[in-house]
């Protein structure tokens, strides 16, 4: 891997030749896609640094199931804050700096406290921050509460490695062909972790609310379902109509982390085929944190203004970490490893969270560095998944 990567002075990972997008570029016909992932992303607001909150206290329609142990309508479980003026006035003081974002992925992690809720961008196995994530389980964090539109392994590790106590989502797996994430059964339903459950266009509704900078959005979806007295909706009626709506409110992470395919050094970042809810985290998120595949100057995203979903003065930090979703895949560069998701369940089946806690020994404490972890994997192995990402393009 060292003839794809170096490492940076100060531990960062540098580019170097070939790239991901070195080893074939495409025309400008080629760099997007159809959507293959259900869009919608989520998060759930909570006093920035320190203050635990209280979330709404969204009363149990009669008749409806109590929701399992660890979910957020538990007893013993009080939900964290939605504190609407609180999030729109940190946001509203947060320096929005044009300068030079460049730093190591190391440096960029390190802004993470414990206790702070984290939003991840991508969505299930596509453009996951890897890099970041592997980086916060390094530096030891705890306390955190991970949101993500449908969770996949960043989850589990964050989950066996004691770093979270509460997860918002809408699903967790690796994938349909693997089913229903059996370590997010255990974590839950052993009340070692908290689950917080929306639909994937409420989850989707809050960020767009802290992104549009109002307290809620109404929306028809979760009403009649399971998912009402589990969650924090409330209902509201329409002014005009007298129709009831449901109100979910704005999601305010306190720190985003996010891959993109591109950034010029000022931080203005460019995805290629599906975004996501990426745009609308980086809106919502006290603190922003971004890992790209590649630098470039920023005359290229100049030309391709219509590309640049997040703007420079929306990110705080920005590394260069090629291949930073893996194994994870990163549209048109490379595709997703099914053979390492195949030997991960596997192990998981035969051992249960404690295939877990190997697989972290292995792939996230023991290397030294992202360009370490790489190496376990072998560059043919990531020749193969970039061959496969071109054909598919």
């Amino acid at each position: 891997m060292r003839h794809l990567l170096r490492v940076q002075r100060g531990g960062g990972v540098e580019a170097r030749a070939p790239s991901p997008r070195a080893l074939g570029d495409r025309d400008d016909g080629q760099r997007h896609r159809p959507a293959l992932l259900h869009d919608t992303t989520l998060r759930r607001g909570q006093a920035r640094r320190g203050a635990r909150a209280r979330a709404p206290d969204g009363s149990q329609d009669a008749g409806l199931p109590r929701p399992l142990p660890g979910a957020l309508g538990n007893p013993r479980v009080k939900p964290a804050a939605h504190d609407f003026v609180a999030a729109r006035r940190r946001l509203e003081a947060k320096t929005k700096s044009a300068g030079d974002k460049l730093t190591t992925v190391e440096d960029a992690a390190a802004r993470v406290q414990d206790g702070d809720v984290i939003a991840a961008g991508g969505c299930l196995f596509s453009r996951t921050p890897m890099a970041l994530v592997r980086e916060v389980l390094r530096q030891r964090r705890h306390g955190l509460t991970l949101v993500r539109n449908l969770m996949c392994t960043e989850g589990e590790f964050m989950m066996v490695a004691g770093a979270v106590e509460r997860v918002i989502t809408a699903w967790m797996s690796i994938g349909l062909p693997w089913g229903v994430s059996k370590i997010m059964r255990e974590y839950v339903e052993s009340a070692k972790v908290m689950l917080e459950e929306w639909s994937h266009l409420a989850l989707g509704l809050r960020f767009r609310a802290a992104a549009m900078g109002v307290p809620f959005l109404p929306t028809l979806t979760m009403l009649g379902s399971d998912l009402v007295p589990v969650g924090g909706m409330k209902t509201v009626q329409d002014p005009f109509t007298g129709q009831v709506l449901g109100a979910v409110p704005a999601l305010f992470p306190d720190v985003a982390l996010l891959h993109v395919h591109r950034a010029d050094r000022f931080g203005n970042c460019q995805i290629d085929g599906y975004p996501h809810m990426d745009a609308d985290i980086a809106r919502a998120a006290t603190t922003v944190l971004v890992t790209a595949e590649e630098i470039v100057p920023e005359e290229e995203i100049r030309r391709h203004p219509d590309r640049t979903i997040i703007p420079g003065f929306l990110v705080d930090a920005l590394a260069l970490v090629p291949f930073g979703s893996f194994p994870h895949e990163c549209y048109g560069l490379y595709e997703a490893d099914y053979d390492h998701f195949e030997g991960y369940t596997a192990a998981i089946n035969a051992q249960g969270s404690r295939a877990v806690t190997d697989y972290l020994d292995r792939y996230v404490y023991a290397p030294a560095n992202f360009v370490d972890y790489l190496d376990l994997f072998g560059p043919d192995r990531l020749r193969r998944q970039h061959a496969l990402a071109r054909e598919l393009t």
